[in-house]
């Protein structure tokens, strides 16, 4: 039986330097995605000390109905500045378009030097199944740019977990919670930067599913407000020194 963890980011994040900041960046597919999906525990590892960093791979500019995906590219870029400010932290933008993203040499040391830049110790990403490709291919490159960061000289990235994504459904497990009671007010703020989870533009009601999904991740966590995490299935083991 799979052992459940009540973890925040900053015990997540036991720094073996006391000198070394615990930096959490935020790996997303589209921007706003890693804001409403784990945006209230950024707020938190925010509150907490942490330096915070969202970097949104592609703007998502395909996704409105009546804009321009080049008018709807300005309006997003804006929108994930205003969201970043509102979490405490700030926004990086990748280079590549709405739906074009993949895996590979370009995406992976682009990816990796950010992590390099800002002394990444903790990263959230996508998790590896989703109903959008974009977002499969932000969990490969996170997870290869991490390794590539090591190799050419950063050794801080001390741990990698998945979001909880509508979108990404399949095989997700909750296993890492987050109490973002405190900081439900901040993620409220920064997610309704977005024109999209405000309504609208999409006929999904991003709002509210991810607002009825912390209280019943705050339910399982013994909280009232919890957002989760998964991790790859290597991390997940216990060592019993003495059984049963």
């Amino acid at each position: 039986m799979t052992t459940k963890l009540l973890l925040t980011l900053p015990m997540l994040a036991a720094l073996p330097l006391a000198a070394q900041q615990t930096v959490v960046l935020a790996i997303g597919g589209h921007a706003g995605d890693m804001e409403v999906s784990a945006g209230a525990a950024l707020a938190r590892a925010s509150r907490m000390g942490a330096k915070v960093v969202l970097l949104h791979l592609t703007l998502g500019e395909n996704g409105h109905p009546r804009t321009s995906a080049a008018d709807y590219a300005k309006q997003k870029r804006e929108e994930a500045e205003l969201a970043a400010k509102a979490l405490g932290g700030e926004a990086r933008f990748g280079l590549w378009t709405d739906a074009s993203l993949r895996a590979g040499k370009e995406t992976e040391e682009f990816v990796a030097q950010v992590i390099k830049d800002v002394k990444a110790t903790h990263i959230i990403t996508h998790w590896k199944n989703s109903i959008h490709p974009d977002h499969e291919a932000a969990y490969v490159i996170a997870n290869h740019a991490a390794l590539l960061a090591a190799v050419s000289g950063w050794k801080g990235v001390r741990s990698i977990v998945y979001a909880e994504n509508w979108e990404d459904p399949e095989g997700f497990q909750p296993y890492l919670f987050v109490d973002t009671t405190a900081d439900m007010d901040a993620w409220r703020k920064a997610v309704q930067c977005y024109e999209f989870l405000r309504g609208g533009v999409s006929a999904f009601p991003y709002l509210q599913f991810y607002e009825g999904l912390s209280m019943v991740r705050g339910a399982q966590a013994r909280k009232r407000n919890a957002v989760a995490f998964d991790i790859d299935p290597m991390g997940k083991r216990r060592v019993a020194e003495v059984w049963p």
